[in-house]
């Protein structure tokens, strides 16, 4: 087997709400703050319970493009990894460095913690407005590039919102 069938066999994309997964960690598109919001942030702090909330306080927010892992609490994931994305401007000003560094840094901390699988949200696409075809290309070649690198990440799972984002991915995907 190629190498790039063997990543691809690691990436998968589901129409799915991230806070059922079965996964070692999911990853949040959260704010600066980590206090919780709308969108993904909102669901995962509601499904995990208070014990979230206060973690996070004790982490001292979080810089965009960067992460922060804290536990699960009442998820059926064993952690959550907190990255934030960049809001959208237009693309001239480093959002779509800020935007890869958001899964590097995510699965650095999921190596880190010994996590094995992993699911992502479209990080930036809700109210933060990124394009989402743009989007996906920049998740999906960091983290294939990131588990061809790194076999102790078994399996990487974007959690999809919509039909549209499900098939973004599975474009994107099929170029693996």
């Amino acid at each position: 087997m190629k190498k790039g069938s063997t990543v691809r066999a690691r990436l998968e994309a589901v129409l799915e709400n991230i806070v059922t997964l079965k996964v070692d960690a999911i990853v949040n598109a959260a704010n600066t703050t980590l206090q919780g919001g709308g969108g993904v942030d909102g669901a995962i702090h509601r499904a995990a319970g208070a014990e979230l909330l206060e973690e996070c306080r004790t982490l001292g927010g979080c810089a965009t493009g960067k992460a922060k892992i804290t536990k699960g609490y009442k998820l059926p994931a064993g952690h959550v990894i907190h990255t934030v994305g960049p809001v959208w401007h237009g693309g001239m000003r480093g959002e779509p460095e800020l935007l890869a560094s958001c899964y590097r840094e995510s699965l650095e901390l999921a190596l880190e913690h010994k996590v094995k699988t992993i699911a992502f949200p479209a990080i930036s696409c809700g109210a933060y407005g990124y394009p989402l075809e743009q989007a996906v290309a920049i998740a999906v070649r960091e983290t294939a590039g990131f588990v061809a690198e790194h076999p102790q990440i078994e399996k990487v799972i974007f959690a999809c919102f919509d039909r549209g984002a499900l098939a973004a991915y599975e474009t994107e995907l099929r170029k693996v």
